[in-house]
């Protein structure tokens, strides 16, 4: 008896497919073995008549060399050899090789006989002739008894070889009807699945097209006939289930389209103000404006009476009012500035989740100042940004108002935009505030290292001008007169330099127009001579990047000028795997060492290297005294950033 399970599985389509052709397969391959193994056994039952009838010719070649011996050394040998080879033979036929294949056929008659040659051959015929080997003399009895046994054995053999003939006749008949079987079997299984196939597949598939070809033409009352359980079944129960379907949604199309196409009206609406909302964010503005913008949006897409937004000032606590339209400047007084938990605002800000307040069904209703200026429901929705809460903004409307899953996911993800787009101002704003403080740390800097110890140097000559007018000392004072003037001309140059570097902008072109023309001019003030070569007709930077490497070479030729005493001055620009400009001269140099226990107090080396930490970039300063000094810039290929 099948299990349920077991009969289920097989109602199966391709169940029953896989096990009608195993079926056939294991029958198939049931027949084919059965003749490969009666051909193969016919094989070695004709190379073992083969052998076994190459017995007699041996039998009577044996006999003939027993009657030719003649008492020679000669004679005997070749009967020895004729002896060897029939006791091989026999042997190979008890043995067998299979690859040949050469075996007895294994029948109990066959393996009867084998052993009575055997019997014979060991007993009779083997014995005289290895006698008349050790005699080794011509015996004519004893060659006559050889000649009688040899006759007898033959004929021993020839019963042995008359079985293993029938019983190959016996195979070959096997043989044959088993080919018979095979070819009865093909017919037989090409019919079997012909038929199977058409009943199985055939059948299901045309009924199934003539269902579609009826539904093709509108005919959705067409049912089909179950009539199985397998995949056809399920298929047919399925278009069943179509048919039902396709007949209920024609019946209801025109409804469905309608209803569709309001769907699709509102979430284009709705993609309409997220994109007119997320472009007026864009733009650059100031808080207030932009959300009045906000608000009015929201305002006429929500056909709300009124609406506000809030900014949270999470330090102290309070909730700002920062526009409103729609509402009594009674309101507006009164909750311009709430306290975090006050009023309904105040509450949802503690939640930090929206909420919609139908102001009619609640009991304190009526002593808020929103329900006595006549709003049904207050709607909140909170303004985040990277997961901040940054305050919220409100919907008022005088009747009772709703909103779906949809509307409430719009408004929090427009309180999102906003969020960000106040976040932004706030950062662009922190942005401007650090460049302009580190501008000015610079400028402090280029001050420090220039102007102020060339004031430092005029104070202490003043003081010793002084000093010396008080002591009538006019040859001290012929000598300090024009080391004034030239420290007033000195920090008049510095200041004339500072301005230039600070006013200095990359002009139309690229960095090696830029850095030619600051070699030019440094040619022309300082009257040393530069040699500058570039392998790149502009490496592709950012201007804030070209702006910094300009000012980086502008430092390294005005500490040249200073304090070097060089008359020659190199500066190389190599744009290879990675980004390299060098300024080296030819001056006294200095040694480095020294340089680092001055800490801070080197200004101008400072500003290189705060320079080149903006752009990501590596400042080296190679030197040694009397061997100049060399500005080395790297920037790996890592670290650079397309303009």
């Amino acid at each position: 008896m099948l299990k349920p399970g077991l009969f289920a599985g097989w109602q199966k389509l391709s169940t029953r497919i896989v096990g009608l052709l195993l079926s056939f397969l294991a029958i198939a391959l049931v027949v084919i073995g059965s003749t490969l193994l009666l051909s193969w056994q016919l094989e070695g039952s004709a190379a073992a008549i083969n052998v076994a009838g190459s017995l007699r010719m041996d039998s009577y070649r044996l006999a003939l060399l027993a009657t030719q011996m003649d008492g020679g050394a000669n004679g005997a040998q070749q009967v020895g050899e004729q002896l060897r080879r029939m006791e091989r033979t026999l042997e190979l036929l008890r043995r067998g090789d299979p690859q040949r294949p050469l075996f007895l056929p294994p029948t109990a008659a066959i393996h009867g006989a084998y052993a009575e040659v055997i019997q014979q051959w060991q007993a009779e015929l083997a014995p005289p002739v290895r006698g008349l080997l050790v005699a080794g003399v011509r015996d004519g009895a004893q060659i006559k008894l050889i000649q009688q046994r040899s006759e007898q054995f033959v004929l021993r053999v020839d019963q042995l070889v008359h079985r293993i003939e029938r019983d190959s006749e016996t195979r070959t008949f096997w043989l044959r009807a088993s080919q018979l079987t095979l070819l009865a079997l093909a017919l037989l299984g090409t019919v079997s699945i012909i038929y199977l196939l058409f009943d199985m597949i055939v059948a299901p598939v045309t009924r199934l097209q003539g269902g579609i070809e009826r539904m093709r033409e509108r005919d959705f009352s067409v049912r089909l006939e179950v009539d199985s359980n397998d995949e056809f079944g399920q298929l047919t129960n399925g278009f069943n289930q179509m048919a039902d379907k396709l007949q209920d949604s024609y019946n209801n199309l025109e409804q469905r389209v309608q209803l569709k196409t309001s769907e699709l009206e509102l979430q284009n609406r709705e993609l309409a103000l997220l994109y007119d909302i997320a472009s007026f964010l864009q733009q650059a503005q100031a808080a207030e404006p932009m959300c009045q913008g906000f608000l009015q949006r929201i305002s006429e897409y929500f056909r709300a009476d009124g609406g506000s937004v809030r900014i949270l000032d999470p330090l102290r606590g309070n909730l700002h009012m920062l526009v409103h339209q729609g509402i009594s400047e009674q309101l507006v007084e009164t909750e311009r500035c709430l306290k975090v938990g006050e009023c309904l605002c105040g509450e949802a800000v503690v939640s930090k989740l929206a909420v919609i307040h139908d102001l009619r069904r609640r009991a304190d209703g009526h002593t808020l100042q929103c329900h006595r200026e006549g709003f049904a429901t207050i709607s909140i929705f909170h303004i985040f940004a990277q997961r901040q809460h940054m305050g919220f903004f409100n919907l008022h409307f005088r009747a009772s108002t709703t909103f779906t899953a949809a509307q409430t996911a719009l408004l929090e993800t427009l309180g999102q935009l906003l969020g960000t787009a106040i976040e932004n101002q706030r950062l662009q704003g922190r942005d401007r505030e650090l460049a302009i403080s580190e501008e000015r740390n610079l400028v402090a800097q280029g001050l420090h290292d220039s102007i102020a110890q060339g004031l430092n140097f005029l104070n202490l000559q003043v003081q010793m001008l002084e000093q010396s007018l008080q002591r009538q000392r006019m040859d001290e004072v012929e000598s300090i007169v024009p080391a004034l003037r030239a420290g007033v001309e000195e920090s008049y140059q510095d200041v004339r330099e500072l301005l230039h570097n600070f006013r200095t902008r990359l002009q139309e072109g690229n960095l090696v127009t830029s850095l030619e023309t600051v070699v030019d001019k440094f040619r022309r003030q300082s009257g040393i001579a530069v040699d500058f070569s570039a392998d790149s007709d502009g490496a592709p930077f950012p201007r804030e990047h070209q702006l910094q490497l300009l000012f980086i070479v502008q430092e390294a030729l005005s500490n040249v000028r200073k304090h070097a005493s060089a008359s020659q001055v190199w500066v190389r620009l190599t744009d290879d795997q990675d980004f390299t400009l060098s300024v080296k001269d030819n001056g006294h140099g200095f040694d480095p060492a020294a340089l680092e226990t001055q800490g801070e107090a080197h200004v101008g080396v400072n500003i290189m290297r705060e320079r080149a930490q903006r752009i990501a970039a590596q400042l080296q300063l190679r030197s040694a005294p009397g061997a100049g000094t060399e500005v080395l810039l790297r920037l790996p290929r890592a670290q650079r950033r397309a303009a």
